[in-house]
């Protein structure tokens, strides 16, 4: 695999994760100040949450340790994604998911100490997330679906 084309994958994917991000907290900052409104009624709300924990608040207050496990899983992504010259570039985009929406994050946390949070699940009890929180979570899991076939076909077995 092209070293740039793989490079380009997981840096594009970044920053398209963390400009959406950005660009959607500061208009729910403006736009949800006022208190909650439904999107889409009974499944999705937006409402206005600033979080200094992850998920469900755990870890509220420990802002530098969210932090520095974010640069660490950001740089660790891109430390693999540049050396690992086989990778496909899918890989490498579903790994730049994972970073852009951990920078995505880290930014809120380094700027204002909190994250902001604005997309509640109206039909099941979960945390308010935010579209940083999607960038992380599909790309998790499409890296490791994408990871298992790689590792699948390097070593030539049809579980893929």
């Amino acid at each position: 695999m092209s070293g740039t084309r793989r490079i380009a994958a997981f840096g594009g994917v970044a920053a398209l994760a963390v400009v959406l991000d950005q660009v959607s907290k500061a208009w729910a900052r403006m736009a949800l100040a006022g208190g909650p409104a439904p999107l889409v009624p009974g499944v999705l709300d937006l409402s206005l949450v600033m979080n200094t924990g992850a998920a469900f608040s755990i870890g509220s207050g420990s802002t530098w340790v969210f932090v520095i496990l974010a640069l660490v899983i950001c740089a660790g992504a891109a430390v693999w994604v540049v050396r690992e010259r086989q990778m496909p570039a899918s890989v490498a985009a579903a790994l730049g998911a994972v970073a852009g929406g951990g920078m995505g994050n880290l930014i809120d946390r380094v700027v204002a100490r909190q994250v902001t949070d604005f997309l509640a699940t109206t039909f099941i009890d979960f945390p308010v997330f935010n579209v940083a929180d999607i960038f992380v979570t599909c790309g998790v899991v499409i890296a490791l679906v994408l990871l298992w076939r790689w590792d699948a076909e390097r070593e030539g077995g049809d579980e893929a």
